[in-house]
């Protein structure tokens, strides 16, 4: 089984909202790291030197490689990443090899069959 990671830089409050829709659409798991930074095109703006911004947290989902357009596609949608150039952005890299996995393996067997 090859996976992919789906990396992707959210709105805090759109989070939960995100996870759960990618479940829905065959994550199996996820790590949440809060309280990331960054900047797009525009610079952010400054109030007496500190950063007005909101939080982002960097959503990273390991998904079965069958699964992970759909995924990703919903993770876009349910974050309103088109709509709205500053609720974020996703992308999803290939996995060379991942150890750790064997209980999303057994689990994912049955839904990559269907798909397939």
């Amino acid at each position: 089984m090859h996976f992919k990671l789906i990396i992707a830089f959210v709105s805090n409050d759109k989070t939960d909202t995100i996870l759960e829709a990618a479940r829905d659409n065959g994550a199996t798991g996820s790590t949440v790291i809060s309280q990331a930074r960054g900047e797009g095109l525009e610079h952010t703006k400054t109030f007496f030197g500190l950063n007005v911004e909101a939080h982002r947290d960097v959503l990273l989902l390991l998904v079965e490689q069958h699964l992970s357009r759909k995924i990703l596609e919903t993770v876009a949608e349910s974050g309103e990443f088109e709509s709205n150039s500053k609720e974020g952005i996703a992308f999803q890299i290939d996995v060379e090899d991942a150890v750790g996995v064997m209980h999303q393996i057994e689990a994912l067997e049955h839904q990559v069959e269907e798909k397939l």
